[in-house]
């Protein structure tokens, strides 16, 4: 489930779509949350689809740590890629503001996280990485976990219109790592290692 305060936009002809607030979103904001809705497909489904149906799911779906391609239901899959993203996966089920989002930007990740299988030129210019590779997390997870703490700093302290989406569990162990009474895991812990 997408943050609420979001609408699609149309961004370039080379971009496509993309996701955009249309209310200010402060850092330590959850973005967005798995639910029951969005759709997990294994290996074994995905070579079942027609060539149509599988150009699709490569286009708009990422892999869990399981290695399984998640299909999500509603404009999330529209959230492109940056080299700065302002939001990020995280472990726990959800994505977060790793950075205040004004009104009117766009909501970005950074593919590096989402498990992809080629690596790929990004079209948003120059950068010093050149390419979003598949070993990305591998590379830069502890940059993104430096981010990733930062933003957890906040979560207790900005509205969270998403967390009716989050189950207890989820909700538990917010608490505790809040707490501290747990570690914030690493965004490695997302990292899908068929080997």
């Amino acid at each position: 489930m997408l943050h609420p305060h979001t609408e699609l936009r149309f961004v370039s002809e080379e971009i496509g779509y993309g996701i955009f607030a249309t209310q200010d979103i402060p850092l330590g904001t959850i973005t967005w949350v798995r639910d029951e809705l969005d759709r997990s497909f294994r290996e074994e489904d995905v070579k079942q689809l027609s060539a149509a149906s599988y150009e699709n799911l490569m286009k708009y779906t990422y892999r869990d740590r399981n290695g399984d391609y998640l299909f999500c239901w509603d404009l999330t899959r529209y959230v492109n890629h940056s080299y700065s993203p302002n939001s990020m996966i995280t472990p726990l089920g959800l994505e977060i503001a790793i950075k205040n989002i004004s009104s009117g930007d766009e909501i970005t990740n950074d593919y590096g996280t989402l498990n992809i299988i080629e690596a790929f030129k990004c079209a948003l210019g120059d950068h010093e990485r050149e390419f979003v590779r598949p070993d990305d997390l591998r590379r830069f997870h502890r940059d993104w976990d430096l981010l990733l703490d930062n933003a957890f700093t906040r979560i207790n302290f900005v509205d969270q219109p998403l967390n009716r989406f989050l189950t207890k569990p989820q909700l538990e162990r917010l608490k505790r790592i809040n707490d501290r009474d747990e570690v914030l895991p690493s965004i490695l812990e997302v990292l899908y290692s068929n080997s």
